[in-house]
């Protein structure tokens, strides 16, 4: 399994119309989310990125998977142009979006028959994914009767049925309380071990960049660039308490440092249409 990622000069560029409590002209204007951002992910990596309110970090997001392309600059995974979505990404939103009249396991089964899978092949992957994940006991339950944490292994399960090289999320634990956040991203590290797929991780959150991430991308305020890429060396051995570590603090420090030192009042460049 491939799944190195490369993003070379990529700029992305909206045009909206202002807020008519700011001004009364309504004519559309220019607004730069990224700006030259240049990024590498490796091959089986997670890498974790963060940045200031409004950064563009869901943007390059929804360039990877291909929701988006960009204005300027490309992204490629393995080489080749990045031009729509496809079954090599798999994407985790921050909200849940399963099917509420299909159980769990039907939940992963649709993603596999979208993607072209037997009858038998599917039953099978969606049973092993929901196994991955921890929810063996829970196939047959419907979303209404599963919690916030239950549901978003579904959906990381589902996104990994049909295995795909790179796994995209967006705070995708950003709704959860902290006792369950903890849990998923241990989850999301066995995860990580049992299938060695490439992780891009979306966050605000510093101690879940630094906990989950083999590299942290730390990017500028709008618009956004790559500040500074670390390396995370930490001991991730089975039964490690990594969070309590002294590395783990200095880690958290220097990349709070980063994000104070970058936070800086929105603005828009203001190219009138």
């Amino acid at each position: 399994m491939a799944g190195h990622i490369t993003l070379d000069g990529v700029s992305q560029e909206f045009w909206v119309r202002p807020d008519a409590a700011e001004t009364p002209d309504r004519r559309l204007r220019q607004f730069v989310a990224l700006s030259g951002l240049d990024l590498e992910i490796e091959d089986g990596e997670i890498m974790t990125i963060v940045g200031p309110s409004g950064c563009g970090k869901s943007t390059v997001l929804d360039l990877i998977a291909g929701l988006a392309c960009p204005t300027a600059g490309s992204v490629r995974l393995d080489g080749q142009e990045i031009t729509g979505p496809g079954l090599d990404r798999g994407v985790v939103f921050q909200q849940y979006t399963l099917l509420p009249w299909r159980t769990a396991l039907g939940n992963i089964e649709f993603a596999l028959e979208a993607a072209g899978i037997a009858r038998t092949e599917r039953r099978r992957r969606a049973r092993r994914y929901l196994d991955l994940v921890g929810l063996t006991d829970f196939a047959g339950r419907y979303p209404h009767e599963l919690s916030g944490g239950m549901k978003q292994r579904v959906a990381i399960a589902r996104s990994l049925s049909y295995e795909p090289e790179v796994l995209l999320m967006d705070e995708p634990y950003g709704a959860l309380d902290a006792q369950t956040r903890e849990r998923l991203q241990e989850e999301l590290v066995e995860v990580w071990r049992r299938t060695g797929t490439t992780i891009v991780f979306i966050t605000h959150d510093i101690e879940e960049a630094v906990y989950l991430g083999h590299r942290v991308a730390v990017m500028s305020a709008r618009p956004g660039r790559i500040r500074e890429v670390i390396d995370i060396e930490l001991d991730r051995s089975e039964g490690a308490d990594v969070r309590s570590t002294a590395e783990f603090a200095a880690y958290r420090h220097h990349i709070w440092s980063l994000l104070r030192e970058l936070a800086s009042p929105v603005k828009v460049v203001e190219n009138v249409a």
